[in-house]
């Protein structure tokens, strides 16, 4: 079924109209009429709607039922990652997304070799976004993750130690596994954070377990920084029961 996000006020009456890029999308679809399509708000909300006429420039819907999504993840697992050289962070997001992360943060730490000045963030905030989306949408999403920047290392110190169970990876940690750390209480939400390419520095990885997260390791490889968040969601996707 063709998945579409809005506005939930974009629906009048029982009733929207895809315009716009989405329209377009229909039209590349060849949607006809009597076809369904699912409408997503982005939020977890969503519609199941049949097609009544398909234009040129405009597909009108007919709403038949209104759903909380289904393809949501049970625990909302929030990415906190260094910034990264080149396009990494890009391919972070587009993955993350499609393995069910809500909200994607990036910040600066002392070894980041990337530091983005507040004019090129907003154009990179904005590209991020669209990729988010755009992954939500192909993965069958039924929330677009929020993907933000934070000024300090230690502002997402204090934003990812806001969720149930909140966790850094760091390179010289042996005796602390994920597992260890995901086994030790419930949780509903889960913060994971990573370092850059150079890793962290020990004085962050003290100030992270005096903000209350807990160090752990990713075994006895050393991971690249875009796979280190990735690896470490899949595991506690399937730890919640998720794959």
């Amino acid at each position: 079924m063709a998945r579409f996000f809005i506005n939930a006020s974009d629906i009048q009456s029982g009733q929207v109209t895809l315009t716009g890029s989405n329209a377009s999308h229909a039209r590349v679809l060849r949607l006809k009429a009597g076809e369904q399509v699912l409408l997503c708000d982005g939020t977890g909300m969503e519609w199941i709607c049949d097609v009544q006429d398909s234009g040129l420039d405009a597909v009108t819907l007919k709403v038949l039922e209104e759903r909380k999504s289904t393809s949501e993840a049970s625990v909302e697992v929030h990415i906190y990652m260094a910034f990264p050289k080149g396009d990494k962070l890009e391919h972070v997001i587009q993955k993350a997304t499609e393995l069910g992360a809500t909200k994607i943060v990036a910040f600066p730490s002392a070894r980041c070799v990337s530091r983005p000045d507040e004019k090129s963030l907003k154009k990179k905030l904005e590209r991020w976004q669209k990729i988010a989306a755009s992954a939500a949408e192909q993965s069958g999403r039924g929330i677009v993750p929020a993907v933000e920047v934070l000024p300090s290392y230690a502002k997402a110190l204090e934003q990812a130690s806001k969720t149930d169970l909140a966790i850094l990876f760091y390179e010289n940690e042996h005796a602390t596994t994920l597992r260890m750390a995901l086994e030790s209480k419930s949780f509903h939400s889960v913060s994971l954070m990573t370092g850059p390419e150079g890793g962290l520095e020990e004085k962050e990885v003290d100030q992270a377990s005096e903000a209350g997260l807990q160090v752990c390791t990713l075994g006895s490889r050393i991971l690249r920084c875009e796979t280190a968040p990735l690896c470490a969601l899949s595991a506690v996707m399937y730890a919640a029961g998720e794959f």
